[in-house]
Formats: structure tokens, C-alpha cells, sequence
């Protein structure tokens, strides 16, 4: 018996309209790589703001600035800084920019994923792989990464 509903049901195909996720594994590493220099700039400036006494937790400090920069980039429009370079964004499996939730859940997932060296191993060969190039928590969530140029 298969599912009578399939939380990518709303969002391209990807045979079909194969345009909407053309390089978009390869767009999500450098909007990645953007988005960590983006973090790392904020959390040099944030240091001498205490004092550098953040010097002693920044490890820390910076999975904080991470998870704030990348839930709020996320909730407002669906996309990261480096996402917006690179011309992608997120949507939820109706095709929707995801709202504050989704975009918790999102930044939850990628949070836990690079903690751990096995779930990040299987979100990037999942990316590489997957026809929709998706992650583990885009798998977990629904969600997918989609050109931008494709949508409008």
C-alpha cells in the first residue's frame, strides 16, 4: 500500500524540471563556505565586546552566532546570505518559504548534523546523490533547495 500523500508532492519534479536543481548540491557548499566566513566575521567582532573574556567559550559562542545567523536568515527569507550569492532557496515540501518553525527545525537538524561526523557524512552524500539534492534534515523536514532563477 503506498502513502496517499508524500511531503514533496508540491515541489518540482525532478526529471521534469530538472532546472530548478542543476548545481544546486555545488551552490549549497559555497553558500555554505560564504555563510561560515559571514559567522566567523561576526563572532570577531563580537569578542572584544566582552572583554575577550568569549575567547575562553568560543566554540561556543560561535555554534550560538551560527544557530541564531542561519534560523533568522532562514525564517525571513528562506535563505542564507550565501544562499542569496548563490542564487538558491529553501522551501518546505508545499513549496513554500519555510516560516520560523520550519526554519528552526531546519537549523536544528544542520546544528546536530555537524556536531556528528557519521550524520554529516550521510547529509552530504545525500546531497550529491539525491536527485532533489537534498540533506538529512531537508530529508527529515521535507524541505529542498531549489535555484532561484528556476522559480521566478
Amino acid at each position: 500500500m503506498t502513502p496517499s500523500w508524500s511531503p514533496t508532492e508540491h515541489l518540482p519534479d525532478p526529471v521534469r524540471h530538472a532546472e530548478f536543481y542543476a548545481d544546486v548540491p555545488m551552490k549549497r557548499g559555497l553558500a555554505w563556505l560564504v555563510d561560515t566566513v559571514l559567522i566567523a566575521i561576526l563572532v570577531a567582532l563580537i569578542v572584544p565586546f566582552t572583554a575577550f573574556v568569549a575567547l575562553f567559550f568560543l566554540p561556543l559562542l560561535y555554534l550560538a552566532v551560527s544557530f541564531c545567523y542561519r534560523w533568522v536568515a532562514l525564517a525571513r527569507g528562506s535563505a542564507t546570505p550565501g544562499m542569496r550569492l548563490m542564487a538558491i532557496r529553501l522551501r518546505n515540501g508545499q513549496g513554500q518559504p519555510l516560516n520560523g518553525g520550519e526554519a528552526f527545525l531546519h537549523t536544528l537538524g544542520y546544528t546536530v548534523s555537524i556536531a556528528f561526523v557519521v550524520p554529516q557524512v550521510i547529509s552530504v552524500a545525500l546531497m550529491l546523490l539525491g536527485a532533489r539534492g537534498q540533506g538529512l534534515s531537508d530529508h527529515v523536514l521535507g524541505t529542498v533547495a531549489i535555484n532561484r532563477a528556476a522559480q521566478d
